[in-house]
């Protein structure tokens, strides 16, 4: 008996220590719940600049109208006043009013400052009113997709809105009264009011100058070629820093589709980032930079950079033969060596240093370059592309992915590729945001550029940059050259797929360049996607390069001895 009473005893000193000590808190704060009604108080949402400071998302004052239907002593009379102040049914509110199965009921979330004050002069009771911002982007289209934007409870969705909600949002805050069990005020009681923090800023990489050129130049190539859309990205070869991200067509942030969801997710979607195309013959980038750094290793399956290639312009790979696109030289496919076959993107010269490094080293090359992963951008919905298995290639495919086919990457991808073949082989994650800071000015925390690895060699690095200058001087890339200016690059014309079969007609047309040659400070990869009439890189999409360059160089003020 002594046992089983000594048993009971701490059983329930157990009970008593757990409800005293551990459940505590719960229980105060559902005794507190009980006893009150709350009032939300939101925080004033952070606010998004580019590099310059420049707002590119800020807020506006407006307010959210609440009632309690059960502190309501006049339902009919207030329905009158809140339907003619707030422009509602006055069925609607009415409803609303009479309904004392909810708590707290939302009359308006969007209201003018004035309205509220003209229904506060009335003295209903049963009705409270909180700030609640609009979120305003003054640029309106200018970089919608990487800006995003937020829901109607003001949290961000997509974009940097959503990848950086967190900062942004703050902390809501809360006035309670003390109410009796129906939820009616207690006469006499005061109200505790628990601040709001409101949430931090965000500066971007993103430069809204280079932004607005970008966006002029690529919707003009859209309308003029007619194409299904145009896209650009610029980095900042140095860090990967993100100057610019164009995906058009686009859509007006403050005035967002969403009674069409079809529409808004075709629209909103960062298609530099989440969508992936066959690369084409900017891809020989990454297949020249494997091949210069191998030869420089030693490698005797590497192809010396002083040979010539074959100038029979097909080559037959496992039972699939593929062509060069073109006869060159006055209609004749010529010899050449590695920068005259970057020149005239002569493919079957890709697909003899594809075959001649091997599967195993070149997709070492392909997981250094960070194909089939993703690039580690502060963005939501990257894709990591599409690579074919090493165990399962067939020889075939193995040669085609070496001129850009049978391979698909984001386009975001590819350029950070190509920035880091010719940076000197330094390989970072990309990045949108620099730093977080408070309205004050403090910084509360810096994002630096984070280095992943190494690609290839300062001297690889150098010697293709070589060869890419030659290729816009001389080459298929002449349409992007600049008088007085070193800039580099490649074309590319891919042939599109539909349901596993070339698609008749359709192309995706693209350029890949950057400038100085010597010293990368912007690099650029434009792409058309179903440029009617003609649809070569060379001719399509090399100008709109030159165009963003051209204005890139007008903005930054860079004289033409800066970039020799």
């Amino acid at each position: 008996m002594l046992a089983a009473i000594a048993f009971l005893f701490f059983i329930f000193l157990g009970r008593f220590f757990y409800i005293q000590l551990i459940w505590e808190d719960d229980l105060h704060y559902l005794a507190l719940d009980q006893w009150t009604r709350e009032i939300p108080i939101n925080a004033g949402r952070g606010k998004i600049y580019d590099a310059n400071g420049e707002l590119l998302a800020g807020n506006t004052a407006k307010y959210a109208v609440y009632a309690r239907a059960n502190a309501v002593d006049d339902a009919e009379g207030s329905a009158k006043i809140l339907s003619e102040a707030l422009g509602v049914s006055y069925g609607d509110i009415l409803e609303k009013l009479s309904d004392r199965s909810k708590s707290e009921i939302v009359l308006s979330r969007r209201t003018d400052k004035a309205v509220v004050e003209e229904i506060a002069r009335t003295e209903m009771k049963g009705v409270y009113y909180a700030r609640s911002d609009m979120r305003v982007y003054p640029y309106g289209e200018l970089a919608s997709q990487v800006l995003g934007f937020t829901a109607y409870d003001g949290n961000g969705t997509t974009g940097v809105e959503g990848y950086y909600n967190a900062y942004l949002a703050g902390k809501r805050g809360e006035i309670l009264y003390e109410t009796d069990l129906v939820g009616v005020d207690i006469g006499g009681s005061s109200a505790a009011y628990i601040p709001a923090t409101d949430g931090l800023n965000v500066r971007l990489t993103l430069d809204y100058r280079i932004q607005a050129v970008a966006e002029r130049v690529m919707a003009r190539a859209l309308a003029e070629n007619n194409a299904l859309a145009a896209r650009a990205v610029v980095l900042d070869p140095s860090d990967f820093s993100v100057l610019a991200m164009v995906n058009l067509p686009s859509y007006d942030l403050n005035e967002i589709p969403r009674d069409d969801l079809d529409t808004l997710n075709k629209l909103s979607r960062n298609n530099l980032v989440s969508d992936i195309y066959e690369p084409g013959s900017t891809f020989k980038i990454v297949t020249a930079a494997a091949n210069i750094e191998e030869t420089l290793k030693g490698n005797p399956r590497a192809i010396p950079l002083d040979h010539v290639f074959s100038s029979s312009r097909t080559r037959t790979v496992g039972g699939t033969t593929i062509r060069c696109w073109s006869d060159h030289r006055n209609g004749k496919h010529s010899n050449e060596t590695l920068a005259e076959a970057l020149n005239n993107s002569c493919n079957p010269c890709f697909v003899d240093i594809a075959l001649a490094l091997g599967k195993e080293t070149f997709y070492d090359y392909l997981s250094a370059f960070r194909f089939g992963k993703t690039s580690g951008i502060d963005f939501p919905g990257e894709s990591i592309g599409m690579l074919l298995p090493e165990s399962t290639l067939k020889d075939a495919d193995f040669a085609r992915i070496g001129f850009g086919q049978a391979i698909a990457v984001t386009p975001l991808q590819l350029a950070c590729a190509a920035a880091s073949a010719v940076n000197g082989g330094y390989y970072y994650a990309p990045r949108i945001v620099s730093e977080i800071f408070s309205d004050d000015g403090s910084v509360r925390q810096k994002l630096p550029p984070v280095l992943v690895g190494r690609t290839v060699s300062e001297e690889a690095s150098r010697i293709l940059s070589g060869m890419l200058e030659g290729v816009v001087r001389e080459g298929s890339g002449k349409h992007a050259y600049l008088e007085g200016y070193r800039v580099a690059g490649k074309t590319g014309t891919a042939q599109k797929y539909e349901n596993g079969v070339i698609a008749p007609g359709k192309y995706v047309s693209s350029f890949l360049g950057y400038f100085p040659a010597d010293a990368p400070r912007y690099l650029a990869l434009v792409i058309l996607d179903e440029p009617q009439g003609s649809y070569y890189g060379s001719t399509v999409a090399a100008p709109c390069a030159k165009e963003i360059f051209q204005g890139i160089i007008d903005i930054m003020q860079i004289a033409p001895k800066e970039a020799v």
